[in-house]
This record gives structure tokens, C-alpha cells and sequence, in this order.
């Protein structure tokens, strides 16, 4: 099995124009590795591949929910991997896309989760009872009472078994780890730019045809690009605020990726041409090849 091409960096940094290309170059298929990507009807906000750069190249696991149904990292494990044996069976190259990097992870390495409760909030419990049921797993945990926030997300963790085995870090498939990057203030920027432009594209309009489904999309309310809409449609925040909160998160969240693709995967790091960016694909495709010469 040649390795598995994976393709990570945060957000606006060309990740979904590289893999097309060279899904094209080495008769690759591309399966997708955003948690937002995967249900449909979001479209603008979520920046998933356009239909017309999904006709480019295969394209797997986009558009397979619909915003009120639930999707976990279990979900995506199981998929996920039976895409690889499906595809890697057609005799093509597997190239895996995204910038959540507990999905793409989990794919590849031996996470091993018990199908459950998944995003539980926990309504019918306590501050207090929440933490006591921490404490059954972790009795040295210290989080204040008040933090419902961080109880709720630390007792799904645990009851969704996200801490694992001692063998976590086996990587289940040959794989290669390609990382673009750019300087912070050109990444922020193009981050603020997105923005606008996803507003010019119809981001606004999306979401009033997606504001039905707010009370019951755990995806609405918790992704970026949507959950800051929630509001705007209760007339609470206006689109300026709104699309500074949208840029101020994305920013954010392009910080946490850098730090968790650095930590978690044996990554080469290229820096984005992004006036030539041909030549970066170039690059990519020039080293690829090399390996398997």
C-alpha cells in the first residue's frame, strides 16, 4: 500500500487546491477530513470544496448528514476507514483533506472509542453530580463546580473513552504528512478576508435558510461561521459584529490547529506560495515522487 497522503494546516491556506491537484497527478481520491464538511446544506460558511472543484476529483464523506443529526470522531473512525480499504481496493492513492486534526487522527492511529453518548449536555445533572462522575474516572481532577462548559466536555470525553489505549500513538497505515504554512499576519489576513468574502458569497442568506434547524443542530450552534449567527438571527448581535466574532474565532482556532498538527503528527512543513502557487504544488508533487522512486 503506498502511503496515505494527508494534507493539514489551518484555515485558508490552500489545503483544498493542492489536494485536488494532485488527486489529479498521482489518480488519487480525496477523502474529507472538516467535522463541518460533512453535512450538507452548509456550504458557504463551512468553506467545503465547491461543487465544481468536487467534480475536479473524487471527493468522499462530504454532504452525508443533515445538520440535525448527530456525527461524532467514532462516527468519522468507522467511515473513514472503510473509504481507505474501498479506495486503496480501486488501486488508487488515498489522500485525506481537512484541518480537524482529532478526525484525521483517529483514522490512522489506534484510537479506540465505545460508540455512546456523544456530546451529551448532561441536562438532567448537576454541576455537582457531573464532577462526581469525573471524579469515578480521574480522582485527582480539579475543575470549579461553576464550569459547566469544561464539566460537560470533560465528562463526554471520558464517557466516550477519547482518552486511549497505551498504544494511541500506532499509526494503523503507511502515511505521509504534508503541512502548509504561511507567516501568522498572512494567515490572519487571508482568515479576515475569507470572511468578507464568504458574506459577499451568501453566508447570510445560508444561514436564514439553515435558522429552523438551530434548535436542534449540535453543528449550528458549536461551528464556527454558523454558532455566532445564532444573535444575529435572534436580533441580538449585528452582521458587523458578527463577522468580527467569525474572524476573532477563526483566528483562534487557526492557532489551535498549528498547535495540535505540530504535537500530534510527523508533519513537512512547506510555506505557501500563494502568488505562485503552482510552484508549491509543484514542490509537493516533486517530493511525493521522489519517495516513491
Amino acid at each position: 500500500m503506498k502511503p496515505i497522503i494527508v494534507i493539514i494546516g489551518p484555515t485558508g491556506v490552500g489545503k483544498t487546491k493542492l489536494s485536488i491537484e494532485l488527486a489529479k497527478k498521482l489518480d488519487g481520491e480525496l477523502i474529507n477530513g472538516d467535522s463541518v464538511a460533512i453535512y450538507k446544506r452548509l456550504n458557504i460558511g463551512s468553506a467545503k470544496p465547491t461543487k465544481e472543484e468536487q467534480k475536479e476529483a473524487p471527493h468522499h464523506l462530504i454532504d452525508i448528514k443533515e445538520p440535525t443529526e448527530e456525527y461524532s470522531v467514532y462516527d468519522y473512525q468507522q467511515d473513514a476507514r472503510k473509504k481507505i480499504d474501498e479506495i486503496t481496493a480501486r488501486g488508487k492513492r488515498v489522500i485525506i483533506v481537512g484541518g480537524t486534526g482529532l478526525y484525521i487522527k483517529a483514522a490512522l492511529y489506534n484510537y479506540i472509542f465505545t460508540k455512546g453518548t456523544t456530546n451529551n449536555n448532561y441536562e438532567e445533572l448537576t454541576n455537582e453530580e457531573i464532577l462526581r462522575k469525573i471524579k469515578e474516572y480521574d480522582k485527582k481532577i480539579t475543575i470549579h463546580p461553576n464550569n459547566r462548559k469544561r464539566l460537560v466536555r470533560t465528562l463526554n470525553k471520558y464517557e466516550n473513552k477519547e482518552e486511549l489505549t497505551n498504544e494511541k500513538d500506532q499509526c494503523l497505515y503507511p502515511i505521509r504528512v504534508i503541512g502548509l504554512t504561511a507567516p501568522r499576519d498572512i494567515v490572519y489576513d487571508r482568515i479576515n478576508k475569507r470572511v468578507d468574502k464568504m458574506i459577499e458569497e451568501g453566508l447570510v442568506e445560508e444561514i436564514l435558510s439553515l435558522k429552523d434547524e438551530y434548535q436542534n443542530s449540535r453543528v449550528l450552534n458549536t461551528a464556527i461561521g454558523y454558532k455566532e449567527f445564532k444573535g444575529y438571527i435572534e436580533d441580538k448581535k449585528t452582521l458587523e459584529e458578527v463577522k468580527e466574532e467569525i474572524k476573532l474565532n477563526s483566528r483562534h482556532y487557526a492557532k489551535r490547529q498549528y498547535t495540535f498538527f505540530k504535537h500530534q503528527f510527523s508533519t513537512q512543513w512547506y510555506d505557501v506560495n500563494f502568488d505562485h502557487f503552482e510552484e508549491t504544488i509543484n514542490e509537493v508533487y516533486s517530493d511525493i515522487t521522489k519517495e516513491n522512486a
